[in-house]
């Protein structure tokens, strides 16, 4: 630790990337000198970036090739590099940090976080999860890049899921599997209920923890981004069934409702009624309408369109997963960028 923490707890820094040039530069700037240990998992990157992190005093660890890339898989491997091994597996070598800060590395660490989460964890000994306000680096830039600056406002307090990008208690981490590799996206929130059922709180405080460069500029990006959270709710549901115990079944039920079931409707509204058939259409500029009143004064109605368009890229990334499973087909990466 540097000279001015005081008696700050232990800290390991895992950085996850893939071909993310000048932001992974950033991003490890943003964590030198706070003295713990960084560790860059790279994912097969051609850009220079396993050198950069190599020039800024990381320990890399480069994935195998041959084996599919998930940023589940990649935050395990950084992990395994900081001596943090899952529950059920002997604890060889030197003892992991207290605390572990995962970090995208398209994303630029608050000057002030780091010391943050550690003093919150430290008073909190019940918390196995912290996070506080991740922004939108350019969210003037897009309406999608809008979009994720408002997703990420989540409320203050306790909490169901964390993101990526979110400081961890090693004790906590410990006492599971870690997060499960096979998940192409929502590994976060999978690994929040396992981490709630054996008793941790996941909570979210008011301090700036990081600028997230998402660079999403056209139409096409933001239907991939979410076609994988979509992707993410076929499996969660394929491992927890249909019951609400895990983070998304209530997106996902809205997913199906505004994006399967009202659209089925309004087809056979059509069949029989004709053109009076339509009417059920109005139904979305009416939750348009709503979103706008619950987000108040500053909302965005283009953020607000894109959320009820975005159902549709969900219902997509839904039934990709279930046609890949009965098909016997894995999935690759589901990247926007």
């Amino acid at each position: 630790m540097t000279a001015n923490s005081g008696t700050l707890p232990s800290l390991g820094i895992v950085i996850i990337g893939r071909n993310e040039g000048a932001r992974l530069v950033r991003c490890l700037a943003s964590v030198a000198g706070f003295g713990g240990q960084v560790v860059y998992v790279d994912s097969g990157s051609t850009d220079g970036s396993v050198a950069a992190a190599e020039a800024a005093g990381a320990q890399v660890v480069e994935l195998d090739l041959s084996t599919a890339f998930t940023a589940a898989r990649a935050r395990n491997a950084g992990m395994k590099a900081l001596g943090l091994l899952p529950a059920g597996e002997t604890q060889t070598g030197s003892n992991p940090p207290e605390f572990i800060q995962f970090v995208d590395g398209d994303c630029e660490v608050d000057p002030g976080w780091l010391r943050a989460g550690l003093m919150f964890l430290q008073t909190r000994p019940d918390v196995g999860v912290v996070s506080g306000r991740l922004r939108e680096r350019h969210p003037e830039a897009s309406p999608y890049n809008a979009l994720c600056d408002a997703e990420w406002d989540s409320p203050v307090g306790e909490s169901e899921i964390c993101g990526g990008i979110a400081m961890m208690r090693s004790a906590a981490l410990a006492e599971t599997t870690l997060f499960d590799a096979r998940m192409i996206a929502g590994e976060e929130p999978e690994l929040c209920l396992r981490l709630r059922a054996k008793g941790w709180k996941i909570w979210r405080i008011g301090d700036e923890m990081a600028l997230h460069d998402a660079a999403m500029m056209r139409f096409g990006q933001f239907w991939t981004r979410m076609r994988r959270g979509g992707f993410a709710f076929g499996l969660w549901s394929d491992m927890y069934g249909f019951k609400p115990v895990w983070p998304g079944a209530t997106a996902l039920r809205r997913t199906l409702i505004w994006a399967g079931l009202i659209p089925l409707v309004i087809v056979l509204a059509v069949l029989v009624f004709g053109l009076w058939g339509l009417a059920p259409a109005l139904l979305y500029p009416v939750q348009i309408a709503r979103f706008l009143r619950r987000q108040g004064g500053g909302a965005d109605w283009r953020v607000a369109t894109l959320n009820t368009i975005g159902k549709f890229a969900e219902l997509q990334g839904f039934i990709e997963f279930y046609w890949r499973k009965i098909l016997g087909r894995p999935a690759g990466l589901i990247e926007h960028k």
